[in-house]
């Protein structure tokens, strides 16, 4: 099979490889993959389409059209620091997006995206850890479904996908501003203010009413806001106590909200 590998310069100054698809039943199946064999820092794997596969692991057909991108990381980090990655990835796509449309749009925890009240895409981030201190990679995935009503080509995405290349789609000059958005703040994790700041402006769920699991059951309680430090959710039970969260698992929150 014949891949596409394209060398891009993103707004940092670095060297990002963009290995390109039309369609993958998964890029962060393949990425890791690619990991695994030693691919370098800041290898990214993109797909303007995702294949549907059936219960049994066939694809029957169906292709989702969206961004679906995983990079390749090989940081210095400690492993507390990349939480940190979740909220940093979910401000960087969600910054993009609002670049191409006019629809409301919005960040719920950790990572989901919402456009017009619909959760459309998430970030998500895996890693394996060499020893106890440090990664030995670090996978950060982006998906999202881009309806051509809420997402429709500017004129200006036109005229770069003619002058960049003829193969150009309008997903993948999205997905190249998705990943200029994310390195600046990669680069400086160590000082997460810039990106929390504009993690709150975006966030959706603050005053709202989700479920969480607490000694084996489900109770509700309203969104209060998010940790600056961790982005741990901090909601008021029914004791009007303040509890932080910092489980995504034990989080259950509305796959559609008002926007208000």
């Amino acid at each position: 099979m014949s891949v596409n590998v394209t060398t891009m310069r993103a707004s940092d100054g670095s060297v990002v490889k963009l290995e390109c698809h039309n369609a993958l039943p998964s890029t962060s199946q393949l990425a890791r993959e690619y990991a695994k064999r030693g691919y370098p820092d800041r290898y990214v794997v993109f797909a303007e389409g995702k294949k549907k596969l059936d219960q049994d692991g066939r694809f029957r057909g169906e292709i989702e059209r969206g961004v679906y991108m995983s990079c390749i990381l090989r940081p210095s980090i400690f492993p507390s620091q990349a939480s940190l990655l979740s909220s940093l990835s979910a401000v960087a796509m969600t910054t993009a997006l609002l670049e191409h449309t006019t629809s409301n749009l919005g960040i719920g925890w950790v990572s989901k995206i919402y456009c017009n009240g619909k959760i459309i895409g998430e970030s998500s981030i895996e890693g394996k850890l060499d020893n106890f201190t440090s990664y030995e990679y670090i996978i950060v995935s982006f998906s999202a479904v881009l309806s051509k009503e809420d997402f429709p080509p500017r004129l200006t995405d036109l005229v770069r996908k003619v002058f960049e290349s003829e193969n150009t789609s309008v997903s993948l000059i999205i997905a190249k501003n998705i990943l200029n958005k994310f390195f600046p703040f990669y680069v400086n994790m160590k000082n997460p203010t810039k990106f929390m700041d504009l993690y709150r402006k975006h966030f959706l769920l603050r005053g709202r009413k989700i479920r969480y699991l607490k000694d084996g059951r489900r109770q509700t309680c309203k969104v209060l806001g998010v940790d600056e430090q961790n982005c741990s959710l901090m909601v008021e039970d029914k004791y009007k106590r303040v509890v932080y969260i910092s489980t995504p698992n034990n989080v259950t929150i509305p796959k559609k909200i008002s926007i208000k």
